[in-house]
């Protein structure tokens, strides 16, 4: 029998089930496509072996490693891979590959039931219905974790020695300076943003206007990390998206997440044609630091969040800069009420900008991150783990640096009745509990606890409300 017991602010659901039922989905679902994929020819064949792989390896691993977190995100992309390439194999089985198909959806349900089983359910948040639907909700976001763990580029042992050394340094001028007592006057007032140029661009049916602009940003010069970050020299170019009509209507600042930054990606999360046409909202889209036209690694995003932590805090703070700098532009052309809405990364930016700006009408952050500590000790694995271990760098120490640049250590600017969030009760990307802690530090706004997970936000009705009802109040829409 499950029990439930406290410990701090997370309720903990144990099942102390040693051979879990939806262990034997997976399990029976790759042995099946392991029978078929070496039966099935090589061009077909060798592909299936893939699904089968992870599905029997996942399902064999939730059996003799019960609690293993990532077991589940494995089966999950083993059942989704299986989906697919089920499809395709009509074309060289025949009706067999529907059967297998099938088999791998059952598993991605499965492990999405699976996570939902081991990990923690923090007292605060509505409990999660124990659904078909929500575990394959779940299993799209373990997925995505899955394909994280294989592309994910982590610090080598010498970075993490110099970002040991870093941090110790960052600490030291950060409390020196009165920074960690004060978050926000780490932050600099940027100057006006005046010469910015404009290209008339078009994706998703959509017209834009692409805009750039010399963004300014150094971190100032006793910081560690300095000049590496200003080696990045893409990203000292600043660039948004804008779609406009009348200047004088009010705008909407989308704030993209993580691994976004292009416009076909950003246009389709913030869909221009809702927040511009139906509701008539001029939108300015930014590209964040190390994003979209600013990478520096293979992917949109790489650096930003990748273990190394000066540099997500100078990402972070040239993400506040060069907004502000954005919102000095939008207001040099109008009186109209700006609000600001974002997407997980861009959540905590959203954030954190309302907490800096005075002027914001509405903040809605989506889905927002708002612990970069957490978020590496969650989703880092043990090997990261245990590198970081190993040089004494602990999660207390990176959050008490990481302060200058957190959405819980600075108080909303913002009008309360204007304050809006949304977020998953199974988000496995984001957790609850760290939205939680966002919700309260906010004095308990309004807030969207839908029954899904992270990428899933866009299918419930309760978020869509939310966000209409904010913005109407606001007064940016009628």
């Amino acid at each position: 029998m499950a029990t439930r017991c406290a410990q701090g602010n997370v309720t903990f659901v144990f099942d102390p089930v040693r051979m879990p039922w939806e262990a034997w989905v997976p399990l029976l679902a790759g042995a099946l496509w392991s029978v078929v994929a070496l039966d099935g020819g090589l061009i077909w064949g060798a592909p299936a072996l893939v699904p089968a792989m992870f599905l029997s390896a996942s399902g064999v691993g939730m059996l003799l490693f019960p609690g293993d977190r990532r077991l589940s995100h494995f089966g999950a992309l083993g059942g989704a891979l299986g989906v697919v390439l089920g499809v395709l194999g009509v074309f060289f089985i025949g009706a067999t590959a529907l059967v297998l198909g099938v088999a791998a959806a059952a598993a991605f349900v499965a492990s999405g039931r699976h996570a939902l089983r081991l990990d923690p359910h923090p007292e605060g948040v509505p409990d999660p219905p124990v659904t078909v639907r929500v575990s394959a909700e779940i299993a799209i976001d373990e997925a995505i974790l899955a394909t994280m763990l294989f592309t994910q580029v982590f610090p080598t042992s010498d970075d993490h020695r110099r970002i040991q050394r870093e941090t110790a340094e960052a600490r030291e001028q950060f409390a020196a300076a009165g920074w960690l007592d004060k978050p926000d006057a780490y932050h600099e007032e940027p100057p006006p943003l005046e010469d910015v140029t404009l290209a008339s661009e078009q994706s998703r049916g959509t017209r834009f206007e692409h805009l750039r602009f010399d963004s300014g940003y150094a971190p100032r010069e006793s910081e560690p990390g300095r000049d590496r970050w200003l080696s990045y020299e893409k990203n000292r170019t600043g660039h948004a998206w804008v779609v406009r009509g009348d200047p004088a209507k009010p705008w909407l600042m989308c704030i993209h997440g993580y691994r976004m930054g292009s416009p076909f990606i950003d246009l389709g999360a913030f869909e221009p044609r809702v927040f511009h046409e139906k509701y008539g909202l001029n939108l300015v889209l930014p590209v964040l630091p190390l994003h979209g036209p600013r990478k520096m690694g293979r992917r949109s995003g790489d650096g930003f969040l990748g273990g190394d932590l000066l540099d997500s805090i100078h990402a972070e703070a040239q993400a506040m800069w060069d907004l502000r700098r954005l919102l000095s532009w939008v207001r040099a052309q109008t009186d109209a009420p700006i609000g600001a809405y974002g997407l997980s990364l861009g959540g905590y930016t959203t954030a954190l900008l309302a907490s800096l700006d005075d002027d914001l009408a509405c903040a809605i952050p989506g889905i927002p991150a708002t612990d970069f500590a957490r978020t590496f000790f969650r989703h880092g694995g043990p090997l990261q783990e245990r590198a970081v271990a190993h040089i004494g760098l602990t999660m207390d120490q990176m959050s008490e640096v990481l302060r200058v640049v957190s959405p819980l250590t600075i108080e909303p600017k913002v009008p309360y009745a204007n304050r809006a969030i949304f977020a998953g009760i199974v988000d496995r990307l984001v957790p609850a509990e760290h939205v939680r802690d966002l919700w309260r530090h906010w004095g308990e706004p309004r807030i969207a606890w839908y029954p899904g997970s992270h990428l899933t936000f866009g299918v419930h009705s309760d978020v869509k409300s939310l966000i209409g009802d904010t913005l109407r109040g606001a007064g940016l829409v009628g």
